[in-house]
């Protein structure tokens, strides 16, 4: 289906808007990152896809075009007008004025399967991803476009590892797939931005009754991240160096190593072994 294209500034000035910086408002206006993100995100006629922040409804649109329905989930009430009338021609779109963080995605979803795409501001990154990972309904998959930053350390591997690659990589595996130019976006942002995929594992590389053990134990590593885990992991956890050295030695890891050279095989490891 061939969309007409939006004249943002036109539509903003109707409605008499101004983004709001406070919210992260940066509009994705260029057609071939909006094509870019539909292929990633992988929509087939079968699929029910949640997005997150559809602004005026550029991404809404192709979504719909490739998808059984579309949830879009809008913080701002402002946008609602300008939104309405962008998705006018589709059926198949639900639109919810809620912040996502408050949203009961089980309640919303059940145990249907479903996918997220979301256009969202650094602040509110991992707060989302732990909510839409720990939801009790989970999303197959989930296309997030963030600072291209951001997307790269969703992807670090062991060495640079950080809290939130681990806070990711427990539940999925995550790729950057494109890569969306400042100038894409209106208006446009100082740096440029990055489509991240994560694909779901069936079940998390921690159990579940142990994810709360396993984040306290990855933010008292990455506290000090210049600092030792026999250190870092004895004051954070209150386990003091010598329970911290045994522990960890017990699972063939250097006290003396830092938070960000462990793999999650790793901490999982250090977990069990807190368990037993």
């Amino acid at each position: 289906m061939k969309l007409k294209n939006i004249n943002i500034t036109q539509l903003l000035k109707k409605y008499a808007i101004r983004p709001t910086k406070g919210l992260g408002q940066n509009f994705l206006i260029d057609d071939s990152a909006l094509k870019k993100i539909v292929a990633a995100a992988d929509v087939s006629s079968n699929d029910v896809v949640l997005e997150i922040g559809p602004g005026l409804g550029s991404l809404t649109r192709y979504l719909a075009a490739a998808a059984k329905s579309v949830v879009a989930v809008e913080i701002d009430k402002a946008l609602l007008g300008p939104f309405a009338e962008v998705v006018k021609p589709f059926g198949n779109i639900k639109i919810i004025n809620r912040d996502i963080l408050k949203v009961d995605l089980a309640e919303l979803f059940g145990v249907k399967n479903y996918l997220v795409v979301a256009n969202i501001p650094y602040y509110i990154t991992s707060a989302l991803l732990r909510h839409l990972l720990e939801s009790k309904s989970n999303p197959s998959r989930i296309v997030l476009t963030v600072q291209k930053e951001v997307a790269m350390r969703i992807c670090e591997k062991p060495g640079n590892m950080s809290l939130l690659a681990l806070s990711v990589q427990v539940f999925g595996e995550p790729s950057i797939v494109a890569k969306i130019p400042a100038g894409a976006f209106y208006p446009a942002p100082n740096v440029d931005s990055a489509v991240v995929r994560i694909d779901l594992f069936d079940k998390p590389k921690i159990e579940k009754e142990e994810l709360d053990l396993f984040f306290k134990i990855i933010k008292a590593g990455f506290s000090q991240k210049r600092k030792m885990l026999r250190n870092t992991l004895s004051s954070g956890m209150s386990w003091g160096k010598e329970k911290t050295e045994k522990l960890l030695k017990d699972v063939d890891i250097d006290p003396s190593r830092r938070a960000q050279t462990l793999s999650m095989d790793e901490w999982g490891e250090i977990v069990k072994s807190v368990k037993q």
